[in-house]
């Protein structure tokens, strides 16, 4: 693994004790039949606050965040009375990390490291905490939310793409031939209704939609159609593949000139240009899409310069809006390596591209070691997928520095 420079790896700052009051809140939750974590020990890889790798740092947030409820922020559709309830009861597996997206691609960043054998160090614990949370009763409840009134829109498109990213990670691993794959297997059975559930909505939603959703955050349709796509490639769903390419290229062959100078706007955690970029590579071939990019980014340098693109600022990471810029800054990362990774190898925009993307990823990565949970509760899964090249399909090196 080549580590990325200015990286300075993260450190667990959390007290094993309690007070009082956060006793009673832990037996409070017992008593209602949901676990949450609260405190969390000091993490053993510490080693007396030595600093450590990335990965361990990354993972570390994610155990320390996927059963935690509260703060909490839910996006959900009251039917009546009986729909109110605490998180961990209406979405049983997906309700920490301060909303569901965010929680899935946690459970992703999980299973990510662990299946890349990128920390096994921490693969026992991490399997525990997944199993935990994998369970069918769980699921089943997940299930039953999704297939409540007027929710076949929920958490579309981000989060089901999220979603479908974390079985694609699992059908990966289950490929293998070691206890690994065999584990995954059958978190991926328990994990196939819901994910059928969602593919059908997908399928039913696709040819509906008229327009591209082009926002900087969570509505998107490029970076979902992305991750749809590496789905159904993985789980060899044609008709996925199918609905989704041809909905890319109606909505994007034609495409031109687009507004960089217009980004960021100042909540972005994701580029409107750079990802349908990173889509759009998914669906031409390398002589097409040099073409095609030609037009869309005629700004794209070809002297290998990293400073053609400003990196987005954070004034206040403490605001979980503002803190968007730092998710912007890792996820232009991984669409400008994507883009140009689908380059011919002779195309001369494409040492611009990657000394950009290390310009972005770079600093992306200095923004996981926020002490705010409004940034940590998400960022890491964001640096993750750029760390280990999860878009561009590699065995999780990292691109060099």
């Amino acid at each position: 693994m080549i580590y990325r420079k200015g990286l300075v790896a993260l450190m667990i700052t959390a007290m094993a004790g309690c007070s009082v009051a956060q006793e009673d809140e832990n037996q409070s939750s017992q008593e209602r039949g949901v676990f949450e974590r609260r405190n969390t020990a000091p993490d053993p890889a510490d080693d007396g606050m030595a600093p450590r790798k990335a990965e361990q740092a990354y993972a570390r947030i994610a155990l320390n965040c996927i059963n935690k409820q509260y703060p909490n922020k839910i996006s959900h559709y009251l039917n009546s009375a009986a729909d109110v309830a605490e998180p961990a009861k209406l979405t049983p597996v997906f309700y920490g990390c301060f909303d569901w997206h965010s929680s899935v691609h946690g459970h992703w960043l999980l299973s990510r490291l662990w299946g890349q054998d990128l920390v096994p160090e921490m693969d026992e614990e991490i399997a525990a905490a997944l199993a935990a949370n994998f369970t069918a009763e769980k699921i089943a409840g997940e299930l039953d939310y999704f297939n409540g009134a007027d929710r076949t829109a929920f958490e579309r498109p981000y989060g089901i793409a999220w979603f479908l990213q974390l079985t694609t990670e699992l059908r990966e691993i289950a490929d293998g031939k070691d206890d690994k794959a065999e584990q995954a297997k059958t978190w991926l059975a328990r994990l196939e209704p819901l994910e059928a559930l969602i593919v059908g909505n997908i399928k039913d939603w696709l040819p509906k939609l008229a327009y591209p959703i082009r926002l900087g955050t969570h509505n998107q349709s490029a970076f979902a159609f992305g991750l749809f796509l590496d789905w159904a490639a993985r789980s060899g769903d044609s008709e996925m593949a199918s609905l989704v390419r041809n909905k890319a290229l109606r909505f994007h062959r034609n495409d031109r000139n687009c507004p960089m100078a217009y980004e960021p706007s100042g909540e972005d955690f994701l580029s409107s240009c750079l990802m349908v970029a990173d889509l759009m590579r998914r669906v031409m071939d390398d002589r097409e899409y040099a073409n095609w990019l030609s037009d869309f980014l005629p700004m794209i340098p070809s002297d290998g310069s990293d400073d053609w693109l400003e990196v987005g600022i954070v004034n206040d990471p403490t605001d979980g809006k503002l803190v968007h810029l730092d998710g912007l800054n890792l996820s232009r990362a991984w669409a400008l390596e994507g883009m140009a990774s689908a380059l011919p190898a002779d195309d001369k925009r494409r040492a611009s591209l990657l000394a950009s993307a290390n310009l972005h990823g770079n600093s992306g990565e200095e923004s996981v070691r926020t002490p705010h949970y409004s940034g940590s509760h998400w960022l890491a899964s964001f640096a993750t997928y750029w760390r280990t090249r999860r878009g561009i399909g590699s065995s999780g090196s990292s691109p060099a520095s």
